[in-house]
């Protein structure tokens, strides 16, 4: 088990949450897993290791992890939501042809928030940015298939 992942279930503990084997695996994926899954893809995943589990059993742990700020739900248009265990600040960027999206960080773009409530008075609770474009892996398969 790394660090990230027993530190993320000591908070857990420490907030009063009971650690289930099915809690710790969704956990463990999430925080393992750079991807930022779907609930069905975390489900698809784990359930060989939990036969009786379901979605919804995906679903109810990701909203109480979202609720114990330890997951954030990420959504993009109509595709179903993704779910990232980064919740420091950072911003995603996603292919536009195989959905992919990861991380980066530009620490500049937080003056935003203070430009925005400068100009409008706002009291600025956060922003969100995505940048899309093709990952490299796509980029490659375009140039194969020339």
């Amino acid at each position: 088990m790394t660090a990230r992942v027993e530190h993320a279930l000591e908070q857990l503990k420490t907030s009063g949450v009971r650690i289930t084997p099915q809690r710790h695996a969704i956990l463990t994926y999430l925080l393992e897993e750079l991807e930022h899954p779907s609930a069905d893809e975390i489900y698809r995943a784990l359930a060989p290791r939990f036969p009786s589990m379901s979605v919804a059993t995906v679903y109810n742990n990701l909203k109480m992890l979202m609720e114990a700020g330890m997951v954030r739900e990420l959504t993009y248009g109509d595709s179903s939501s993704r779910f990232d265990a980064n919740v420091t600040e950072h911003y995603h960027i996603i292919c536009q042809q195989c959905g992919k999206i990861e991380d980066f960080h530009y620490p500049i773009l937080a003056d935003v928030e203070h430009q925005a409530q400068k100009h409008t008075g706002y009291r600025i609770s956060g922003h969100r940015m995505e940048v899309s474009g093709i990952c490299p892996s796509c980029q490659h398969t375009q140039q194969a298939m020339k």
